[in-house]
C-alpha cells in the first residue's frame, strides 16, 4: 500500500475546510423584505401605498350618480365608499325588457367588479354592451364627482348619501360659496365640476364636463358624444385627444381633430359653455 504524501494530505485538509465554510455560509437565511414581513417585521412604507396614489380624497358614504340616458334605457350607479375606498358599486337602474335583460345581467356585474378593482372610472366597456357600458360610466363619473366633492370639503360620510342636489353636491356647481367652500385650508377655492350645455351636431349631441381647480382645468371629458356605426370609431379616437387639449390649453381655443370635424366643433361649443359657467 502506497503511503500518502504529507503535502497532499495538507492540500486535501485545506480543501475540506474551505468547502465546509462555504456550506455554512450558504445556509445563512436571506434578509429580503418578504422574509422580514413573514417573520413579523414591518413592510417598507412604499409597499403599503394607497391604490389611489395622489388622487383626490373620496368622501365616505353612499353616493348615487345622476341617471344616464341610453338608447335602451337609463343607467344609474350607486357607490359605497369606506375609508376613502370604493367598497361596492351597483347599478340601481339599467336597461330592462327583451334582449336588454340578458345584456344587463351579463354586463352590469362585470362593470361593478371593474369599478371596485380600479377604484375609479378607468374601466373598459363590456363587449356587446356598448350603450349600457357608456351610460354606466357616465353615471359612475357623476357619483365619483359627488363623492370627491364631499372628500374635498372634509364632510362626514352622512352628507354623501342619497346623491341628491343638497349642499355637498350642488356646491361644486355653484362655486362652493357656502360653508363647505369656506372650509378649504388657506382659503383656496374648492375644485368644481361643471357640465356645459349639450351641443347638437350632425351625428349626435356632444356634451363636455370639466373639473376646475385653482382657476385651471384639471380634467375634461365628454359625457355625451356621437355613437353608432362609424361614429363609435371617430368618437373613441377624437374625444381623448380633445380632452387632453382642453386640459393643456386651459380654454376652448383648441384645434379640431382631423377626421372629426363635427365632433370637434360640438366639443368646443360645449366646452366653452362649461367654462362660462365656471367663470372662465
Amino acid at each position: 500500500m502506497r503511503k500518502s504524501h504529507p503535502v497532499r494530505r495538507a492540500v486535501l485538509a485545506t480543501a475540506a475546510t474551505v468547502s465546509g465554510i462555504v456550506l455554512l455560509l450558504s445556509l445563512k437565511p436571506a434578509s429580503d423584505p418578504g422574509s422580514a414581513a413573514a417573520a413579523g417585521g414591518s413592510v417598507p412604507p412604499a409597499a403599503a401605498g394607497s391604490p389611489q396614489g395622489g388622487a383626490r380624497p373620496v368622501g365616505d358614504g353612499t353616493v348615487t350618480g345622476d341617471a344616464a340616458r341610453t338608447q335602451y334605457g337609463a343607467v344609474q350607479v350607486r357607490l359605497t365608499v369606506s375609508g376613502g375606498r370604493i367598497t361596492k358599486a351597483e347599478a340601481v337602474r339599467a336597461p330592462a325588457g327583451g334582449q336588454s335583460d340578458r345584456i344587463t345581467s351579463n354586463a352590469v356585474p362585470r362593470l361593478n367588479r371593474a369599478v371596485v378593482t380600479a377604484q375609479g372610472e378607468d374601466i373598459d366597456a363590456v363587449s356587446g354592451a356598448t350603450y349600457t357600458s357608456a351610460g354606466y360610466k357616465q353615471s359612475l363619473q357623476s357619483a365619483l364627482d359627488k363623492a370627491r366633492a364631499a372628500g374635498d370639503s372634509g364632510a362626514p360620510g352622512s352628507s354623501g348619501p342619497a346623491g341628491s342636489s343638497g349642499s355637498s353636491g350642488s356646491s361644486g356647481e355653484s362655486g362652493g360659496s357656502g360653508g363647505s367652500g369656506s372650509g378649504e385650508a388657506g382659503g383656496e377655492r374648492a375644485a368644481r365640476t361643471v357640465t356645459g350645455d349639450a351641443a347638437q351636431t350632425r351625428y349626435g349631441p356632444v356634451q363636455v364636463r370639466i373639473t376646475v381647480n385653482g382657476g385651471r382645468i384639471t380634467r375634461a371629458e365628454a359625457v355625451q358624444a356621437p355613437r353608432g356605426g362609424q361614429s363609435d370609431r371617430i368618437t373613441s379616437d377624437a374625444v381623448p385627444k380633445l380632452n387632453r387639449a382642453a386640459v393643456a390649453g386651459g380654454n376652448a381655443d383648441i384645434d379640431a381633430v382631423s377626421g372629426a370635424t363635427y365632433t370637434s366643433a360640438g366639443y368646443k361649443q360645449s366646452l366653452q359653455s362649461a367654462l362660462d359657467r365656471a367663470g372662465g
